[in-house]
């Protein structure tokens, strides 16, 4: 054996931890990295791959020769394999060449890779991420600030759709120059936060990034690591925080990934039942497999620990729980206790919130999960999943199921809205309107709306108004800020030249002034999760279809009052307030933000019992609109 073949970066504790599912920093074993051996520089490489006869580096700097560059077994069975290769550098292009057991040839990309080519079968590419940032200040407050305490506003958007290249409408923009023009227009319209879909590495666009074979490899589409690391540098430095989408429900099929890697079910379940996605033709990871938890929660910490990510939103968490998840009688199979839990999926994710909040205890996990599972946002302690916050899924198809309803029969449909306030507080909740829904025929947001055209804008921000008015965290998926006409389009770009027509740029200017109420007034964040920072005063109007109620904050001082008037008729009406003064912060109804311009005038505040309270307010109503109220001391 010679001195390369002695080189390691493994210990025996490493190997121990790994086999054992407790292995969270994988990312600095495997892969290839840069090291001196004897005084060479070169690369060293480490791989998965028990069931291999033999493992190579192939690459463009051996002509892809299997027989060029052997790796070797480690002695302690635990099917790791390595080698260093002298000469090697930065931006050459490998696989992995695996020899079966019946002496077939596997290529295969790196899982480990930091990038890969664009490709269908693509080469990993050596790359390395180290990055000089620059956001001390933005993780100093991180720590000091607990992100649940604040006002959360989330732009979720496709880096691939956001705007294209001016020059050439069939390029993409790169991370470096998103950066120059993402964070002036978030910080402009003033959210908290921006969430990328998938930015791992995938090779078929229209998965839209749900469908990764580079686990590690930050997106080449855009660019290198380090400028996808520049971008998400230059949000934090000018104060808007970052969440990831992460994938780990299931991986494609494609022949050089994570399926069938050494020929056996490596990183998938064995058994079709638990194993085979039958909606999205993919795999599904073998939760119950030790090194396989060690490479999913290795991959979590690798894009909050080199990426330095606020937050990772968890995707397709139902599909993973639930073992009869888009399967019919006698397709799944129950589990020890005869239930339809996968009890593997849940210890995983489990222990994947554990080991994210022991490490980056300022960082915030969200699931994406449509079923009423329980405790999916209380501590592990407690029997919890451990994730700080879920979509509300539940409330995003009952409001625009509302809001779609023509008004004449909104009377008969007021549960809709009511209904989400008895389950708001079982979870922390996220209320989400996602690209879920302005996809597959499904219309954007301001055509779910029902009535004529100024009935749509007017009915669109009566739902932004009690969007950002309700508990809970918020996010808004790119163009619906400006209510994008068309579904989203992943191939092109979101169509700006609308914001040339006054409608537009009005409902634009109307997201941007709730956001900054929302940042603003903290009777709309601080009791987010709360129960004791909501209040009914009235949601049993149902032949006027009128909504009232209370946000607070945690001082007495911090009160604010919603009215929505969900029909097109204006109208004089009385509300009970316990207090005197009030004045309107905000008017859906306004001129400026396309509206009618009837003002909602205070007329009298009367020393008559209403609703329980005190006083009786005479106020005027404008058409389908939302009202915010600010009581004064």
């Amino acid at each position: 054996m010679s001195n390369h073949d002695a080189f390691s970066l493994w210990t025996e504790l490493d190997v121990y931890l790994f086999r054992a599912g407790k292995h969270f920093k994988l990312y600095e074993k495997f892969g290839a990295h840069e090291a001196v051996v004897d005084g060479e520089n070169g690369i060293y490489f480490s791989v998965w791959a028990p069931n291999a006869k033999e493992v190579s580096v192939i690459g463009n700097f051996n002509n892809w020769k299997h027989s060029k560059n052997f790796l070797t077994g480690r002695w302690d069975q635990s099917g790791i394999w390595e080698t260093f290769i002298p000469k090697l550098k930065i931006s050459d292009v490998y696989k992995y060449s695996i020899k079966t057991q019946k002496n077939e040839f596997l290529e295969k990309s790196d899982p480990f890779a930091v990038k890969m080519e664009q490709a269908m079968q693509a080469g990993s590419v050596i790359a390395s991420t180290w990055y000089a940032w620059h956001d001390e200040k933005w993780l100093l407050k991180r720590q000091h600030i607990p992100v649940m305490k604040t006002p959360i506003s989330v732009y979720e958007m496709h880096l691939g759709s956001w705007r294209k290249n001016k020059n050439n409408p069939d390029e993409f923009l790169t991370y470096r120059e998103i950066a120059s023009e993402l964070i002036p227009y978030v910080k402009e319209m003033g959210f908290s936060h921006v969430e990328f879909m998938p930015v791992m590495e995938y090779p078929y666009d229209p998965s839209w990034g749900y469908q990764i074979t580079g686990f590690y490899a930050a997106s080449s589409r855009f660019g290198a690591p380090t400028d996808l690391m520049f971008l998400i540098d230059q949000l934090h430095q000018n104060d808007i925080g970052v969440i990831l989408d992460w994938v780990p429900s299931h991986f494609p099929g494609d022949a050089n990934g994570l399926h069938r890697f050494d020929s056996s079910f490596l990183y998938e379940h064995e058994d079709p039942r638990k194993g085979f996605h039958p909606d999205w033709k993919s795999y599904i990871f073998n939760y119950g497999r030790p090194e396989v938890k060690s490479f999913l929660i290795s991959n979590a910490m690798f894009w909050l620990d080199r990426y330095h990510a606020d937050g990772l939103r968890v995707d397709a968490v139902t599909s993973m729980l639930h073992l009869d998840y888009s399967r019919n009688d006698g397709e799944w199979e129950p589990n020890i206790h005869g239930g339809n839990v996968n009890l593997e999926a849940k210890s995983f994710l489990q222990d994947f919130n554990l080991a994210v909040h022991k490490n980056f205890p300022d960082v915030v996990t969200i699931a994406e999960e449509s079923s009423d599972f329980p405790k999916l946002t209380k501590s592990v302690s407690e029997d919890g999943i451990g994730f700080d916050m879920k979509w509300m899924m539940g409330w995003m198809h009952d409001t625009l199921d509302y809001f779609k309803k023509d008004p004449v029969y909104r009377k008969f449909h007021q549960d809709l809205v009511t209904f989400t306030s008895l389950y708001m507080f079982n979870e922390n909740y996220m209320m989400p309107l996602s690209h879920d829904e302005v996809v597959h025929g499904k219309s954007s947001l301001i055509y779910k709306m029902a009535g004529d055209e100024w009935q749509k804008y007017a009915n669109l921000r009566a739902l932004y108004l009690y969007m950002f008015t309700n508990p809970g965290a918020k996010l808004l998926f790119m163009g619906s800020e400006f209510a994008q006409t068309n579904e989203w389009n992943f191939e092109t770009q979101l169509d700006w030249d609308l914001l040339k027509y006054p409608i537009h740029a009005q409902l634009q200017l109307f997201v941007k002034e709730l956001n900054k109420i929302y940042s603003r007034e903290k009777a709309l964040f601080e009791l987010n999760f709360d129960k004791h920072g909501f209040e009914w005063v009235n949601g049993d109007d149902r032949d006027h279809s009128i909504f009232i109620y209370l946000r607070k904050g945690k001082s007495k001082s911090e009160k604010l009052m919603i009215i929505l008037n969900l029909t097109p008729n204006s109208m004089d009406y009385q509300v009970g307030v316990d207090d005197k003064k009030w004045k309107i912060l905000l008017n859906s109804d306004d001129k400026k933000f396309g509206g009618s311009g009837i003002i909602p005038n205070i007329n009298k505040i009367l020393s008559k019992k209403l609703m329980g309270r005190a006083y009786t307010m005479d106020l005027r109503l404008p058409p389908l609109s939302g009202l915010i109220l600010k009581n004064e001391h």
